[in-house]
């Protein structure tokens, strides 16, 4: 597993810095190779390649052997993951409560197993791992199976879930490489996560949002306002409506936060400003806290001119759940109809100040087509003066795209000054050009 560990050190930094993960869903699915001979099936497959020459077993969570044809007919998922790596154990907590309410239903409990496959650096830190996991294991020193899950998989990355469907009477049967997604969009509701499911899912998840209002997003039935200044004002979810609306995700413990937040309270002043004297049209805040405590929210909302719903609140995590959001700071922006306009706010603040407003994808793409004409008249390549080696001018596409600069760690996209050399990145106005020797 050296090889997998490796391939993941490279985006530690970025990804414990900010636990920013890519919001964009695709199911992959993915058949495995039949033979000529239909009398082998797939099921027969993947239960083969769960042992090796060495034993058929794998460990219970007492470490019990477990012969691996006790998974026939079930609903397996592989689980790849470390204990050495953040976002693995933080997934880890989710999967085990979902997997613990799955097997407390009858009718399920019989269909459902989880296979862990270890990315741990020795047997020690896999016993500590796999403690904290009510589930199945390959035995850490059977590394063969390990690597040939890993290969047959191509898993890149971690945590990694693959779902395996048992056989059907098919000749084949879907695998669903993005069991990590699932589990965090649904939850429990993706068992057993079948195309007919997750179609089921999806149709309803778009009815939802086709239906979206603010109320709905922002309101229960024992709360229909919000908190505003000075404390304790409050201002009814209602007064927002035709208002173009960002639900800021953030908390005073985020590191990433406190560059951000005050960024975003400047811009937030200047597009109230640009707006004055505008009847039909209106920009307001609303902060979805992520704190520890009453204290922490108080004193960190005091610091913001907007407003807030109430710490604590069951709508915070309702909507941290519905908008996808696993890392913070994070700005999601509602058109004045109370539709998702865009969850990459954030991003569109970074890039370009209150010149994002409204945030829109037509806004967006004259603001793009405006970085590009400034592009044209930008050097190919740059020394960076927080860099050694020569940096490129990359577009999206092209090796530009989404990124965190490397100079001001924040959220970048489209064009880049990159090393070619080494993958280091920084927004082009991050630059600061250091004259090369031959220029003296």
């Amino acid at each position: 597993m050296e090889e997998l560990e490796k391939k993941n050190i490279t985006s530690i930094k970025e990804e414990e810095a900010e636990e920013e993960i890519d919001n964009s869903f695709v199911p992959v699915y993915h058949s495995f190779a039949t033979k000529n001979d239909h009398s082998h099936l797939v099921s027969d497959d993947y239960l083969s390649i769960l042992a090796s020459k060495d034993g058929d077993f794998l460990l219970s969570p007492i470490g019990a052997q477990v012969k691996v044809s006790k998974l026939e007919g079930k609903v397996v998922g592989l689980y790849f993951s470390a204990n050495w790596y953040s976002p693995c154990t933080k997934f880890t907590n989710l999967l085990v409560n979902v997997y613990q309410q799955l097997k407390e239903c009858s009718n399920i409990n019989l269909g459902f197993e989880i296979v862990f496959v270890s990315s741990d650096e020795n047997l020690n830190a896999f016993d500590t791992y796999r403690s904290s996991m009510p589930w199945l294991a390959i035995p850490f020193s059977d590394l063969e199976t390990r690597r040939t899950l890993t290969q047959k998989f191509d898993v890149e990355g971690i945590p990694c879930l693959i779902i395996l469907q048992p056989n059907d009477n098919k000749l084949d049967a879907a695998v669903i490489k993005d069991g990590v997604e699932l589990v965090y969009r649904y939850g429990v509701q993706a068992f057993p996560f079948t195309k007919e499911r997750l179609d089921e899912l999806r149709e309803k998840e778009k009815e939802k949002r086709d239906n979206q209002t603010l109320s709905n997003l922002l309101t229960h039935d024992a709360r229909d306002v919000l908190f505003g200044h000075p404390s304790p004002k409050q201002v009814s979810v209602a007064s927002l409506k035709g208002k173009t609306v960002g639900l800021y995700f953030s908390a005073q413990w985020c590191i990433p936060a406190k560059k951000f937040t005050p960024r975003l309270i400047s811009v937030y002043k200047k597009i109230k400003q640009q707006l004055e004297g505008k009847e039909d049209e209106d920009f307001e805040i609303v902060f979805v806290s992520s704190d520890h405590n009453q204290v922490d929210f108080t004193t960190y909302f005091e610091t913001m001119p907007w407003l807030a719903i109430p710490f604590d609140d069951p709508t915070i995590k309702a909507l941290a759940k519905y908008f996808d959001v696993r890392g913070i700071p994070s700005l999601v922006v509602l058109g004045p109809d109370g539709k998702t306009v865009t969850k990459q706010g954030r991003s569109l603040i970074n890039l370009y100040k209150e010149n994002a407003y409204p945030f829109t994808k037509t806004r967006v793409g004259i603001l793009e087509k405006q970085m590009d004409e400034i592009a044209k008249g930008l050097p190919k390549t740059e020394n960076h003066s927080g860099h050694r080696h020569e940096l490129t001018l990359v577009p999206e596409g092209h090796g530009g795209g989404a990124f965190i600069c490397c100079d001001c760690d924040e959220q970048g996209y489209g064009w880049a000054y990159q090393c070619l050399e080494c993958g280091y990145e920084v927004h082009p106005k991050c630059v600061k050009p250091m004259r090369r020797d031959s220029d003296n």
